[in-house]
């Protein structure tokens, strides 16, 4: 019940756009500083998204991993999967630093994670 209400009171605030801006901008800034860090690839921006390339396999999860506008994997950067990254990355811009919360409390199945579900299952490569 507590938390509840706690939850309540805290999302408007949390997704609150300034807020979640000031987040998805922040994760951003993280994203292309790792990125530049460990990319051995090409680095480009597709439609405002950061792409990594050539990013060792233990600095992401799965095929890669979006954190705020930045997308980094080893060499998982087709069209379709792109479409995917993109829909995460609107993700970010409504969730702001919540994201990994909330996508964390979702579930780790991506079949039934929402936020995998909403980006597409099939163009994430998980079906």
């Amino acid at each position: 019940m507590l938390l509840r209400i706690l939850a309540a009171v805290l999302r408007p605030v949390l997704l609150s756009p300034p807020l979640a801006r000031a987040g998805y901008l922040y994760a951003t800034l993280v994203g292309v500083v790792w990125g530049a860090v460990l990319s051995t690839g090409r680095i480009r921006r597709i439609e405002g998204l950061f792409v990594f390339t050539g990013v060792p396999t233990w600095a992401f999860s799965r095929g890669g991993s979006c954190i705020g506008g930045v997308y980094l994997t080893d060499e998982n950067a087709g069209a379709r999967v792109l479409e995917h990254e993109q829909l995460h990355r609107q993700q970010w811009k409504k969730y702001g630093l919540t994201f990994p919360l909330v996508y964390f409390l979702a579930g780790t199945d991506p079949l039934k994670n929402r936020f995998e579900v909403e980006a597409g299952l099939e163009a994430g490569g998980y079906r």
